[in-house]
C-alpha cells in the first residue's frame, strides 16, 4: 500500500489535520498508521514491535491534546514511530535511522513534537513533572503535560524516584502507562507482575469523578479536604479489594487498566480526566507487535527483527555459516562454557538476556541467570552482594547503559575490589540507534577509578581468553569491553587460557613508528599497516617501518611495552573505538610524561560530540577511524 493510497493519513502532515478527524474514523486511522510501519520497517529495519503496540495510544494522545503546545515526553524511544508519522515526518520516515535521515529516537533537536531525548529508559516521569513545574512558573498554567511510560520502563529505579516527586509537587501531570508486560525481552519482577494484576472499575472511577466535580462546584471540596478524602477512599477501596493500589498510596489518582487498544474508549478516557487537578495516572493494557500476528507471538524476537517479508512475515536472514560470529555470541557461549567448570559463576543481566546472548546459559542454567529488568545500578550492586558472599558474578550491561551504574561501580564494586566481571556490549559506535547508545565513555569515565582491571579483545580469541582470566581467582572488578557486530574469526572456538594482566603484544614490527592500539580496531591497524606495505613496494619507494601492538589493557597499562616505545620511537599514533578525551590515548600520554618520555603522540579515537546515527561504516569515515584515515594517518606520521 503506497502512502499516497492512504484514505486518511495521507492527508495528515501535523496532529492538527489529525484532529479534524472524526471520532469514527480513528479506527481506520490507526489501520493505516499500523499498515505504514509495517511496511517501513519491514524494508528499512528498526524497532518495530513497541511502535505497533502503542498506535491507538498514539493517535489518542494527539487527538486529545493540543501538541506540541501540550507535551508528550516519551519514555523508550523504540515507542514513537506512529508518533514521528503523525508529527511532520511521515514523507521522510523511510529515512529512519539512515545516515542523514531521522533520528532513530524523539529529540528535541528534530522536531517540536519531540520534547526530551529518547533512547534509554525510565526519565519521563522526572522530566514531564519538571515542565509541569516549569509551565506554571513561566506563565503557562493550561499546557498540559503527559508522560508516557512502558516497554518495562517502569521497572527502573529512576521512574519511581519521578513518581515519589510527583506525588509530593504540585502539578496537572498525567503519566500513560502502557503495560505490555515487555521490556525488549519479557518483562520481570514483582512491578511487572503487580501491574498484571491490578484492577480498578471503571463505572467507580466515573462516578468518583462526577462527586468530586459536584463538590468542588459547590464549594464542599477545597485541596486539603480532597487529599483527606482520597486517602479515606484509598484505604476502604484497598479493604475491600484486598489490594494496595500503589499509585493511589502515593496520592496519585489511578484510572484502568484499559484496553489500549480501543482507540475511541482510550480517547473517551483522556478527555474525561484531561483537566483533572493533580496528578494522575492512565493504566493500559496493550500487546506488543498488535496486529502483525508473528510480532504478537515473538515479541522479544520482533523487537527489532531486520529486514523481513510484510505478506509471509518471513524474516529476511542471510546465511552466516561461514562468516564470523558475533561478539555478543561469542560471550554468550564462552560464558556458558566457563560456568560448566565453575560453580561459582551466574549471570546478570538488566533485561537483555537475548541482546547480550546470556540468553544462552539462561536456557541451559536457569537457576544461575538472573534477569533483574531495566535497573542497571541495581544489576551491579546486587552482583557484588553475590561476589561479596563467594559467588562469581558476570554482570552484562551495554557499555552507555552501565553510565547509569557509574556510582554503583565505584562505590558498590570497587572500593572492596569484589570479584564481577562487567561485560560491557556495544562499547564504541553502534550504528543506527545512534547517539544515545554509542559506547563512546566508557573507558575515559571508568579509567580514573581505583583496583578496576581494565580490557578490551582485539578479537574472538582475545575475547575468549579475558574471560577465563577474569573468572581466576584474585582478580577484582574486572571490566571486558568489547563492540557491536561480528569479530573476524570464523574459527572462532580456542582453547581457554589466561592471559597476564597489564600485559600487551607485539603483532608488527617496526622501526620508524609505532601504533598502540586498544580493541578490535587492531585489525584495521593490521589492513592499514599491509596496504601501505603493498603500496609503496608496488612502487619501488622505501616502505615505512611501523610496529604495532595490542595493549589489551588500559589499566593497568602494559610498562615494559611502553618503556620500550619511550626508548625506541619518536612517533607513537594510539588508536581507540572511545572517547580521544580522557581516554586510552590520554592514558599512554600521561605514562611518558610520568616516565620522563617526550615522543610525538597522535591520538585517534571518537570526537569530542556526539556521534550521529547511520552503519558503523559510515560513522566511522565520519570520525577518521576507517581504515583509510588510519592509513593516512599513518603515512602523515611517518614523514
Amino acid at each position: 500500500m503506497e502512502k499516497k493510497k492512504y484514505g486518511l493519513l495521507s492527508n495528515i502532515d501535523s496532529p492538527a489535520d489529525l484532529r479534524k478527524l472524526s471520532l469514527d474514523q480513528l479506527p481506520e486511522l490507526c489501520r493505516e498508521l499500523r499498515q505504514d510501519i509495517i511496511d517501513e520497517v519491514s524494508v528499512n529495519p528498526g524497532h518495530f514491535a513497541s511502535s505497533l503496540g502503542v498506535v491507538e495510544l498514539t493517535v489518542a494522545l494527539h487527538y486529545v491534546f493540543n501538541t506540541p503546545e501540550d507535551r508528550i515526553v516519551w519514555d523508550v524511544g523504540h515507542q514513537a514511530y506512529g508518533h514521528k508519522i503523525l508529527t511532520g515526518r511521515r514523507d521522510t520516515f523511510c529515512t529512519n535511522r539512515q545516515f542523514g535521515g531521522i533520528r532513530p529516537f524523539p529529540s528535541p533537536e528534530e522536531s517540536v513534537y519531540d520534547t526530551f531525548t529518547c533512547g534509554h529508559a525510565s526519565n519521563s516521569i522526572s522530566a514531564a513533572l519538571g515542565m509541569a513545574v516549569a509551565a506554571k512558573k513561566t506563565g503557562n498554567p493550561n499546557r498540559h503535560v503527559v508522560a508516557v511510560i512502558g516497554d518495562g520502563a517502569m521497572s527502573g529505579g529512576l521512574a519511581f524516584e519521578g513518581l515519589n516527586n510527583v506525588s509530593s509537587t504540585p502539578n496537572d501531570m498525567l503519566v500513560v502507562l502502557n503495560d505490555n508486560d515487555m521490556s525488549i525481552d519479557r518483562a520481570v519482577g514483582g512491578m511487572e507482575q503487580y501491574l498484571i494484576n491490578l484492577d480498578t472499575n471503571d463505572t467507580y472511577n466515573k462516578l468518583r469523578y462526577k462527586l468530586s466535580s459536584w463538590m468542588r462546584q459547590k464549594g464542599y471540596l477545597n485541596d486539603n479536604r480532597r487529599n483527606s478524602i482520597i486517602r479515606l477512599n484509598n484505604a476502604i477501596k484497598s479493604a475491600m479489594a484486598h489490594q494496595q493500589n500503589l499509585f493511589e498510596g502515593m496520592n496519585i489518582r489511578y484510572f484502568g487498566p484499559f484496553d489500549g487498544h480501543d482507540v475511541k474508549n482510550v480517547v473517551s478516557i483522556l478527555r474525561r480526566i484531561k483537566d483533572m487537578k493533580g496528578p494522575k495516572l492512565l493504566h493500559l493494557h496493550t500487546v506488543k507487535g498488535k496486529g502483525y500476528k508473528p510480532a504478537e507471538e515473538h515479541a522479544t524476537i520482533w523487537h527489532a527483527p531486520g529486514k523481513f517479508d510484510p505478506t509471509t512475515g518471513e524474516r529476511l536472514v542471510g546465511d552466516t555459516s561461514h562468516v564470523p560470529p558475533k561478539y555478543q555470541e561469542v560471550f554468550g557461549h564462552t560464558l556458558l562454557e566457563l560456568a560448566r567448570q565453575n560453580e561459582r559463576i551466574v549471570g546478570v543481566t538488566p533485561a537483555m538476556p537475548t541482546g547480550c546472548s546470556m540468553n544462552i546459559m539462561m536456557k541451559a542454567m536457569p537457576d544461575r541467570c538472573f534477569d533483574v529488568g531495566i535497573a542497571e545500578g541495581h544489576a551491579v550492586t546486587f552482583s557484588g552482594g553475590m561476589a561479596k558472599d563467594g559467588l562469581q558474578p558476570f554482570c552484562n550491561i551495554y557499555s552507555a547503559f552501565s553510565q547509569r551504574a557509574y556510582d554503583n561501580i565505584i562505590h558498590d564494586l570497587a572500593i572492596l575490589n569484589l570479584p564481577v566481571v562487567l561485560c560491557l556490549d556495544r562499547a564504541g559506535l553502534v550504528g543506527q540507534d545512534g547517539p544515545t547508545h554509542h559506547g563512546a565513555f566508557d573507558i575515559a569515565a571508568l579509567r580514573p577509578i581505583p583496583n578496576l582491571t581494565i580490557s578490551a579483545p582485539m578479537d574472538e580469541w582475545e575475547l575468549r581468553k579475558l574471560m577465563y582470566t577474569a573468572q581466576l581467582p584474585g582478580k577484582g572488578t574486572f571490566v571486558i569491553r568489547y563492540p557491536r557486530g561480528r569479530g573476524v574469526k570464523v574459527d572462532w572456538r580456542c582453547p581457554l587460557e589466561a592471559v597476564e594482566v597489564g600485559t600487551g603484544r607485539k603483532l608488527h614490527e617496526g622501526s620508524d613508528a609505532a601504533v598502540l592500539s586498544f580493541g578490535p580496531l587492531g585489525n584495521d591497524v593490521e589492513q592499514a599497516i599491509k596496504k601501505i606495505e603493498d603500496d609503496t613496494k608496488s612502487i619501488l619507494r622505501r616502505t615505512p617501518s611501523i610496529a604495532h601492538y595490542d595493549m589489551r589493557f588500559v589499566k593497568p597499562l602494559d610498562s615494559k611495552i611502553l618503556e620500550e616505545m619511550g626508548r625506541r620511537f619518536k612517533k607513537i599514533l594510539t588508536i581507540e573505538d572511545g572517547s580521544k578525551e580522557g581516554g586510552f590515548g590520554s592514558a599512554i600520554l600521561e605514562w611518558m610524561d610520568d616516565h620522563g618520555f617526550t615522543p610525538r603522540v597522535v591520538r585517534m579515537g571518537l570526537p569530542d560530540a556526539f556521534v550521529p546515527h547511520g552503519t558503523v561504516e559510515e560513522e566511522r569515515k565520519l570520525c577518521h577511524l576507517d581504515p583509510e584515515s588510519i592509513r593516512q594517518a599513518l603515512l602523515e606520521l611517518c614523514k
